[in-house]
């Protein structure tokens, strides 16, 4: 298993929830980040997202044992990433599309009392595209971790 990525230290800035609905267009019932720390500009950031039982995807996934999707998990990895990018000034017009998700494992489960730290790493990035490696970690185990690749697309 590869090098974990470090934990937080010093963020150089912080988008709360308002910060975040102005940087990318995700909302409710998609928004899947409470805040993220950037680490780094444009090359690492940490999201957080506190899971709650009264997530919606926990009506059916599953009602006697709730368990937060993969899918999700991943999703909520992009958001940070594509918040880290697009509360940049110069970034405001753009939105970011997935154009590839690889290397994604599922190592726990994330469960309703959970805070999820979603650790991000810029691997490459340009004025059109980008990647990235995401690991979603709970009290810094890992839950999950993936790379996927982006485009950036104007609104």
């Amino acid at each position: 298993m590869d090098k974990p990525i470090p934990e937080p230290q010093n963020p150089v800035r912080v988008l709360d929830i308002v910060a975040i609905q102005n940087a990318i267009p995700h909302r409710y019932p998609f928004l899947l980040i409470d805040t993220v720390q950037v680490i780094e500009e444009s090359k690492r950031a940490v999201g957080i997202k506190c899971v709650s039982m009264n997530e919606w995807y926990f009506q059916g996934h599953f009602p006697s044992r709730p368990i937060m999707p993969g899918v999700l998990i991943i999703e909520a990895l992009a958001q940070t990433a594509c918040a880290l990018f697009l509360s940049k000034p110069e970034f405001a017009n753009k939105l970011a599309f997935f154009m590839g998700i690889s290397e994604a494992k599922f190592r726990r489960p994330v469960v309703p009392g959970d805070i999820l730290e979603l650790h991000i790493e810029v691997l490459k990035a340009g004025s059109r595209a980008g990647k990235a490696k995401g690991e979603a970690r709970v009290k810094g185990d890992l839950a999950a971790e993936t790379e996927f690749t982006f485009a950036l697309v104007d609104k």
